[in-house]
């Protein structure tokens, strides 16, 4: 059976016995039309099914859409869902509907994503950029007015506000409360690469906190990994050193997987662990996961809220909002440290 056409405006104005001409200002609300002709436009519109093409309406009037482009790393991971949430929250009431679409960390990926997002003249742009991407070329959208918002990592190449969790500060009290159960050694699980902005404050706050604790620095404590696979790999060499580390300090939620997975193969309970970042069902671990959490709804509400305020004509300088971190304290950053 041969698949039902949309109906078009054509349809519509054929149905009523008018141009498409008057249809289009019924719907538009851009032109004088009787109260009943405009009835029976409505009245064909919901008989019909017909839905009016938005994008191809602003294109042509220059006006923007009514939609915000979200350009993330990851779609399938739960901390840029959470930031989703926390956007559509804010926006819902003004009537903005939010699309999403995943970079993979690739700058090329980034900049035809924005490309895409900028051809519909999307009215928010909200950006978690790429390591290596240049925004330079999102100068003149911004001058012309457009609300360009970084989330999670500052970008390169354009003064805009950017959203970020407190994380070198977070990171440091993290590995401080591990310091506090008595560990000296302290191992550094890090995400790759090294040159992404909140592994080098996260890992900055780690050096941190054993400079306030006069710790030595030991370079052969600090590993990193791309994927959960591979933080267990770098975990086990840690604990195969000939001074192994006594607690572990994840950089983020999946480092923090590959952890808490190679600890259970090796049964090892001996072991202190803080992560940054929260895991799902941290609390049903044994023993369970402490935490250095974000707060990804937060982050989201204060993205959102940035660029609503530009687009009512804020135009005061750029802005860093930083959204604090907070210790959550389970069971597996409380693990003493050995008796010498």
């Amino acid at each position: 059976m041969a698949a039902r056409r949309r109906p078009t405006l054509a349809d519509v104005a054929r149905e009523v016995g008018v141009s498409a001409k008057t249809v289009s200002r019924v719907l538009n609300e851009d032109g004088p039309v009787s109260a009943q002709t405009r009835e029976q436009v409505l009245a064909a519109v919901a008989k019909l099914g017909f839905q009016p093409n938005l994008m191809a309406r602003n294109i042509r009037v220059g006006g923007p859409d009514t939609t915000i482009g979200l350009v993330v790393p990851d779609l399938a991971n739960p901390f840029f869902g959470a930031v989703a949430r926390g956007i559509e929250d804010t926006v819902r009431d003004r009537g903005l509907t939010l699309l999403m679409g995943s970079s993979a960390d690739d700058p090329e990926r980034e900049r035809a994503l924005t490309a895409q997002f900028l051809a519909r003249r999307v009215s928010i742009l909200i950006v978690v950029p790429s390591v290596g991407a240049d925004h330079s070329g999102l100068k003149p959208h911004r001058t012309a007015g457009l609300p360009v918002v970084f989330l999670d990592r500052p970008g390169v190449g354009l003064a805009t506000d950017s959203i970020v969790s407190s994380n070198r500060a977070g990171a440091q009290e993290g590995v401080a409360h591990l310091i506090a159960h008595g560990h000296r050694r302290i191992g550094f699980v890090g995400d790759l690469p090294v040159k992404l902005y909140t592994r080098r404050e996260r890992f900055a706050g780690y050096r941190a906190a054993l400079r306030e604790a006069d710790i030595p620095y030991d370079r052969s404590l600090v590993v990193s990994a791309h994927d959960q696979r591979g933080a267990e790999v770098v975990t086990s060499q840690l604990l195969d050193l000939a001074d192994p580390p006594t607690a572990l300090f994840a950089g983020n939620n999946i480092m923090a997987l590959g952890i808490v997975a190679e600890l259970a193969r090796g049964k090892r309970k001996d072991v202190a662990v803080v992560a940054f970042d929260d895991v799902s069902l941290a609390e049903a671990l044994e023993p369970a996961l402490t935490v250095v959490a974000q707060d990804p709804e937060e982050i989201g509400r204060s993205a959102a809220a940035t660029a609503l305020a530009r687009l009512d004509g804020d135009r005061s300088r750029a802005r860093t909002v930083t959204v604090p971190t907070r210790l959550i304290v389970r069971g597996s950053g409380e693990q003493p440290a050995p008796r010498p």
